[in-house]
């Protein structure tokens, strides 16, 4: 766990008891919760956990990892200058986790990477009492995940959730081995879903719920009523370590497509579309004269892509990956990440107003981002020149000047702003002129099309 934090558990039991038959004791005294009203017997938890919580397991760890070795200033006074400053040594290190059993037959145990990364040894203790040493099968830092084997007879695995069919409101329980006291179980609710862009992660796209996730938690299972796995509890957003109900999983179906791949290939083999982009807001929706304010703006692609192959063109956006809706350009990288490379993808676009389908092959490629910089100043540096009526070319652009932070380069071909026509420099500031908020150009560079976003 990378945070920790602590949480009432009081979530389920309150909205449980809204649906029964329960009849309020006197206002005036002080009541235990009967095992059964009017010889119904109260709802719980108990048998869901009964099934699934010997599928979580404890983790702890043993390793060394490098620190730097500071030198004390002493030392460099009584002519040790000459010393490393930045020498490291190895130091022992020990760490708790938590796992949970996906596969009895073959042994296999997902956690986070960050439990296991740096381990030299890894010890499983199940619910049982058995403690059996693990073998670690491969990683994925960018996700947070890592797949561990044991071997061992009489495991209990849990069932595997669609993640995707998740909602806001949903009850959640939280199990794991929070701070070595042991396997412990809270509950709550999904928060929110597709949560990204909060830098714990390189690909993100978290169930947020407010069930409690503490130290030692990490690795373990997020799950719903039925005891069905929907995630790996894997951080927590809160001051000074402490908890204000904000917990973070990664969905099932993001994990379960990473272990696949490295179940097959020893390592995740990432898909990439081939293109950058950002997140559709209100701003840009109004902008582009978008119908939806929600999915992944297409900004460039990248020559030679997978998106290109499929004819994704820049201006498109992606509301859909295999069905699935996707709100933002971080859920759209997040979910196309955890898909393998070669795998076909079906997306759902948005081209000037009409819905689209496109069914993708993922390949490897490189993406690039594109800087932003304020409109007023966006084109200080740069030399602009009519191009025959067809556009604004950048015919030259200063070192370190606005128009080079914002990504404008020489030879950029400025067509449209906005999906407005822009034939030459008049039109270009006529356009320009008293307008704020978010400006999409519409630019060719070295003969392929694509938008700068600029604010």
């Amino acid at each position: 766990m990378k945070k920790s934090s602590i949480i009432p558990l009081s979530a389920i039991l309150g909205a449980v008891l809204l649906s029964s038959s329960f009849v309020a004791p006197n206002a005036h005294a002080f009541a235990i919760w009967p095992s059964s009203v009017e010889g119904q017997t109260m709802p719980s938890l108990a048998p869901m956990l009964e099934k699934s919580t010997p599928a979580v397991v404890s983790i702890s760890v043993k390793g060394t990892h490098k620190v730097k070795q500071n030198i004390p200033e002493i030392f460099r006074f009584f002519g040790q200058q000459n010393r490393n400053p930045n020498q490291t040594q190895q130091r022992p290190f020990r760490g708790l986790g938590s796992g949970v059993i996906i596969d009895a037959k073959e042994g296999y145990i997902v956690t986070n990477n960050h439990v296991v990364e740096q381990a030299d040894e890894i010890t499983i203790t199940l619910k049982d009492g058995r403690q059996i040493e693990a073998k670690k099968l491969g990683s994925d830092a960018g996700s947070d995940i890592a797949l561990l084997q044991i071997d061992a007879d009489n495991l209990t695995e849990i069932v595997i959730s669609d993640s995707d069919k998740l909602r806001v409101g949903d009850f959640t329980v939280a199990i794991g081995s929070p701070f070595g006291l042991g396997q412990t179980v809270t509950s709550g609710i999904v928060s929110a879903l597709g949560r990204s862009g909060l830098d714990i992660e390189n690909y993100e796209d978290f169930i947020q719920t407010d069930a409690a996730i503490n130290s030692g938690n990490s690795g373990g299972a997020l799950v719903n009523l039925r005891g069905e796995l929907i995630g790996i509890n894997t951080a927590i957003l809160g001051p000074n370590g402490g908890n204000v109900g904000i917990g973070f999983a990664i969905p099932s179906n993001m994990m379960h497509n990473l272990v696949k791949q490295i179940i097959e290939f020893g390592e995740v083999h990432r898909g990439i579309l081939g293109v950058s982009g950002r997140s559709v807001n209100s701003e840009l929706a109004k902008a582009m004269e978008l119908k939806t304010n929600k999915g992944g703006f297409i900004e460039q692609v990248m020559p030679d892509s997978a998106a290109a192959e499929a004819g994704i063109k820049p201006g498109d956006v992606i509301t859909k990956v295999n069905g699935k809706s996707v709100k933002t350009f971080h859920e759209l990288r997040a979910k196309i990440s955890s898909i393998g490379a070669g795998k076909k993808v079906d997306l759902t676009i948005i081209r000037n107003g009409k819905e689209k389908e496109l069914t993708v092959k993922l390949k490897q490629s490189k993406a690039s981002n594109v800087a932003a910089a304020n409109i007023h100043q966006m084109f200080e540096g740069a030399k602009l020149e009519n191009n025959n009526n067809s556009g604004v070319i950048i015919s030259n652009v200063a070192d370190n000047s606005p128009a080079q932070r914002v990504g404008l380069k020489q030879g950029d071909l400025i067509t449209a702003i906005n999906r407005t026509r822009i034939n030459n420099i008049a039109e270009l500031r006529n356009y320009l002129k008293d307008r704020k908020g978010v400006f999409a150009l519409n630019i060719i560079r070295d003969n392929y099309s694509q938008y700068l976003m600029v604010r």
